[in-house]
């Protein structure tokens, strides 16, 4: 049986693709920033884990959504820790969801034009590129930094066709994050999917109104 999610791949020729949570395991991130960087921080200023986990969740949430968000300098700064090496120390922990890469091999082998679009700092996606060598698998790569919104902002998305002259009825977009696929469902992008486990830890999310995936290779 057909699953409601598979698409007609001869009506897509761009898929634009999210990092964390769509091709790599979100599992990272969610230890990274809810484990490892409460414990250095409590570590650095001499608190208890759980004073220190409440102590962020409010600057977390303060600027979930935007830019700063996902800003390695930003949280450096702010935190007064060495983000950008502790992400270093930690690259062993990186990782693919299952099936990711054969998913963007054959996306290769069927002409599409791959073009990976995350809201992480070009220094986490450098982080990543250089651990699991992301690169290779795409025709473009990039980072909303460079667009000065993130995916969820409908100023993102003009500014990324403006780029890479995409036809939007013609393109597929997956992501794993229900604020920024409805971002792109407003700019017109016609076929769009949701990641069910972004972090293969987790139980699988809500995906509300949109068609999803456990994973990315079972589109294919």
């Amino acid at each position: 049986m057909i699953s409601k999610a598979a698409v007609d791949w001869t009506a897509i020729d761009t898929v634009l693709l999210d990092m964390d949570g769509t091709l790599l395991d979100l599992r990272f991130d969610n230890w990274f920033w809810q484990e490892l960087i409460p414990r250095r921080y409590a570590a650095a200023n001499g608190l208890e884990l759980a004073e220190t986990q409440d102590l962020l969740a409010p600057k977390f949430g303060d600027v979930k959504g935007t830019l700063q968000w996902y800003c390695i300098e930003y949280w450096s700064r702010e935190l007064k820790l060495d983000i950008d090496g502790i992400k270093r120390e930690a690259s062993s922990e990186v990782g693919f969801l299952p099936g990711a890469q054969q998913f963007l091999s054959k996306l290769k082998d069927g002409g599409k034009r791959r073009v990976l679009v995350t809201n992480a700092h070009p220094k986490t996606l450098a982080i990543k590129n250089e651990r699991v060598g992301l690169g290779r698998y795409f025709d473009a790569c990039y980072s909303t930094h460079s667009f000065a919104a993130p995916k969820e902002d409908a100023a993102f998305w003009p500014r990324l066709q403006a780029q890479e002259g995409f036809e939007p009825k013609r393109t597929l977009f997956v992501d794993d994050s229900l604020s920024v696929l409805n971002a792109a469902r407003d700019f017109g992008i016609a076929w769009l999917r949701v990641v069910r486990r972004p972090d293969s830890g987790r139980p699988p999310q809500d995906t509300g109104e949109y068609l999803a995936v456990d994973r990315v290779a079972d589109l294919m």
